[in-house]
C-alpha cells in the first residue's frame, strides 16, 4: 500500500518537475519576430506548441516551435481548438528566443493573415500562466 501511494504522489508531481520557469529557458533580451506557415499545433498542459515553417532570404526553410500559454488560457481568450490557429496559416509571430540556440521560442503575439492580433503568452520574464 505505501509503495502505491509513493507512486501516486510521484506522478502526480511529473509534471511540475518538467515545468519551467521563462527565464531558464528564453532570453527577454532576444525578441525575434518571425512569419511563416503553421505546420502543427499542441494543445496540451502545461503550455501550448505551435510549429511554423518559415522561409529565409535564401529560400531555406527553417521549422520553428513556439510554446505559448496553456490551453485553458487560450480558451477564456477566445482562442477556438482546431479553428483559431491550425495548419495551413501563414502568421507572423513575435517571441523570445530560447538561449540555447534552438529554433524554438516563447510566443507573445501573433497576427493572422487578416492582420488581427491575438495573445499567444505572457510579456518576457513574467512567468503568466505557470
Amino acid at each position: 500500500m505505501r509503495a502505491l501511494l509513493i507512486l501516486t504522489v510521484v506522478a502526480i508531481a511529473a509534471p511540475a518537475f518538467a515545468h519551467h520557469s521563462f527565464a531558464a529557458e528564453y532570453d527577454g533580451e532576444k525578441p525575434i519576430t518571425l512569419k511563416g506557415v503553421v505546420t502543427k499545433v499542441e494543445w496540451e498542459n502545461p503550455h501550448m506548441h505551435f510549429y511554423l515553417n518559415v522561409t529565409d532570404e535564401k529560400g531555406k526553410v527553417e521549422e520553428w516551435k513556439f510554446e505559448g500559454f496553456p490551453p485553458n488560457m487560450l480558451v477564456r481568450q477566445g482562442w477556438k481548438r482546431d479553428v483559431t490557429l491550425k495548419m495551413g496559416d501563414t502568421i507572423t509571430v513575435f517571441a523570445w528566443r530560447a538561449r540555447n540556440g534552438m529554433n524554438l521560442a516563447h510566443s507573445r503575439e501573433i497576427t493572422l493573415a487578416d492582420g488581427k492580433k491575438i495573445l499567444s503568452g505572457p510579456p518576457a520574464g513574467t512567468g503568466g500562466g505557470n
